[in-house]
């Protein structure tokens, strides 16, 4: 007899991870400001109460869907942070945040152009600290100016690039891509190999 992986509430971590996927699936059609918790258990032949017994609002079911993505982001600030110049600790980051779109490509895609997401994401300030670092490691190699506009546009443009991309496309084909993008944007220089 095998017993189904259950989470901190005693429920199937399947059930849970069901619950994040349809969201992800109806916050990529409707918006997240457009899908109700009602339109998540709909989809999933579920009670309103049963989502609620997981996720108490939508914006803690966007906490837990975003949680993954945002741990990856900080690991890659945290190492871009401890490079040697800013071109350095550009280029890590760059790298770092390409990856992450590239396999996270519908979330990155809500993350970045849905402002209802953005301003639950601001709400919390260790990810509102994290994005500013991220921003910060971006405009770092540029003018007080132009390096905040062309930091903004890497993280918008890439993520934005990554959505609309084909779904062939590998990740790692996809990802090069990306830093190349990026590398322009930002003024970087293609490493020597």
């Amino acid at each position: 007899m095998s017993f189904a992986a259950v989470d901190d509430t005693g429920w199937p971590v399947a059930t849970r991870s069901r619950m994040l996927a349809a969201a992800m699936k109806l916050f990529s059609q409707y918006s997240f400001a457009g899908t109700s918790l009602q339109m998540i258990a709909d989809e999933l032949d579920l009670t309103k109460a049963a989502i609620y017994y997981h996720f108490q609002t939508r914006e803690k079911l966007l906490i837990a869907l975003m949680q993954p993505i945002l741990s990856e982001i900080g690991k890659v600030v945290e190492t871009a942070e401890h490079q040697r110049g800013a071109r350095a600790r550009a280029e890590a980051m760059l790298s770092g945040y390409a990856g992450i779109v590239a396999r996270n490509r519908s979330l990155a895609a809500v993350t970045v152009f849905d402002p209802s997401v953005r301003s639950v994401l601001r709400s919390q300030p260790e990810w509102a600290a994290v994005i500013d670092r991220q921003l910060a490691l971006l405009a770092g190699v540029g003018s007080a100016v132009s390096g905040g506009i062309n930091a903004a546009v890497v993280m918008t443009g890439l993520a934005g690039a990554a959505s609309a991309a084909d779904p062939h496309l590998a990740d790692d084909a996809l990802r090069t891509e990306l830093v190349d993008i990026g590398r322009r944007v930002l003024g970087l220089p293609a490493p020597k190999h």
